[in-house]
């Protein structure tokens, strides 16, 4: 049975890997100038500290401890590879590792190192779909496995992709750093598309038994708000206002029972005040900045939603102007259609359904099942029941998310004979 002393340690070294070990990880990536070599000093740091903590008591600064065991296990092992190796490469790369004159990891270093290590996975020369996986993976410290099923992709295919990038971060020796002025913004365009996935992933999972995964849209928050902070921006300061208005509806978006609970019949008690005003302080401060961006526009939709006391007391009018804007700088259907839908309010259903079936007639979003589910609502609130019974069943057959799958067998059932 453990002792006291050794359960308290194991308890801190659980709470620090949790909250503390992909900044440990990114620290270690600027050190040694490598993914796999930093991973491998990552777990060989806690290792030491599983040995240590329990005997020598929890250090004052746990992240600096680990930063500076990880940095002295990686040289031990490099050193070990090079003496039987007699590899040149191997004594130059040990040559080149920062000292540790300063403590690694300190206050100073250690926010600047988790921006680097963005800015790094989401290089251009990566594929998109390499970027996100690459940013999850060792940004947010997520398996290969939680990747995979989040994006419905076979983990192999998935690790082959991640294998790919790092390779392609070595060969093409791609700077550890953030981009100098002159190409910041290219690369921190496609950083917020990276961290939109990435929350969009977490607010409204793809596949699985819950609605939402906490883990990712927390995640995501947390680096737009070092992103904004970093790098005050316009789009960053909206992209980070879209997240936390989103977010605030969390808790009312499913029911004590894990059921799906549709934006108009959400109890808005439940929703965070706190994150909203801190949300739309965000959009102000975007629209202040100069140009507005799509994140900016759906932010503010977002905040016109938060304004309203009461569902039946939504601004649709302000809603479908600013859908007007993002229509106009994002064309795509998702935005079309959800457009389609804010006309609906505003102007009744039938305006709606033209055109929610216009997109679909150009087949731009036959596969994804809010499109259908959108055109059944408003079937049935036109009275159109076998439209509606129809539409409701290929989003039913679409649908990959368990909770949005018994919505809507729920209002299939419901619907009159």
């Amino acid at each position: 049975m453990p002792t006291p002393d050794a359960s308290t340690a194991r308890t801190a070294i659980e709470a620090v890997y949790r909250n503390e070990s992909r900044r440990v990880f990114a620290t270690l990536v600027r050190l040694l100038g490598d993914f796999d070599v930093a991973e491998e000093a990552l777990h060989d740091a806690f290792r030491a500290a599983l040995e240590q903590w329990p005997q020598d008591g929890v250090p004052a600064n746990p992240r600096a401890w680990l930063v500076s065991a990880g940095r002295f296990k990686a040289i031990d092992a490099l050193r070990r590879r090079a003496r039987f190796t007699s590899a040149e490469d191997h004594a130059e790369w040990i040559e080149s590792i920062p000292d540790a004159a300063r403590p690694p990891g300190s206050g100073e270093d250690i926010e600047d190192d988790r921006l680097r290590l963005i800015f790094t996975c989401c290089h251009p020369a990566l594929p998109s779909d390499a970027q996100v996986a690459l940013t999850l993976r060792e940004v947010c410290g997520l398996t290969t496995e939680e990747i995979a099923q989040a994006f419905l992709l076979r983990p192999a295919a998935l690790a082959q992709r991640i294998v790919r990038a790092k390779a392609k971060i070595r060969d093409a020796r791609i700077p550890y750093q953030v981009p100098e002025a002159d190409e910041l913004r290219e690369r921190l365009d496609a950083v917020l598309r990276v961290l939109y996935l990435v929350f969009n992933e977490g607010y409204s999972a793809s596949s699985g038994d819950a609605v939402t995964r906490v883990d990712l849209s927390g995640e995501a928050i947390r680096l737009a708000r070092l992103l904004a902070d970093l790098l005050p921006d316009g789009e960053a300061f909206g992209l980070l206002g879209l997240m936390l208005l989103q977010e605030s509806r969390r808790v009312a978006r499913t029911s004590p029972d894990g059921e799906l609970v549709r934006l108009d019949e959400q109890a808005r008690s439940l929703w965070d005040h706190r994150q909203i005003a801190e949300g739309i302080a965000c959009v102000e401060r975007a629209f202040g900045v100069g140009t507005i961006g799509v994140y900016t526009l759906q932010a503010a939709i977002a905040a016109t939603h938060a304004a309203a006391p009461h569902a039946d007391e939504t601004d649709w009018v302000r809603i479908v102007a600013l859908y007007d804007l993002l229509l106009g700088a994002d064309a795509s259907p998702v935005v079309e259609l959800n457009r389609a839908v804010a006309v609906a309010m505003r102007d009744g259903p039938q305006a709606g359904l033209a055109l929610v079936e216009a997109i679909l007639a150009r087949g731009d979003l036959a596969g994804y099942h809010l499109a259908h589910a959108a055109k059944a609502d408003l079937c049935l609130r036109l009275g159109r029941y076998d439209e509606a019974r129809a539409a409701y069943a290929r989003a039913l057959a679409l649908a990959r998310q368990a909770p949005e799958r018994r919505f809507l067998e729920q209002r299939l059932a419901s619907l009159p004979a």
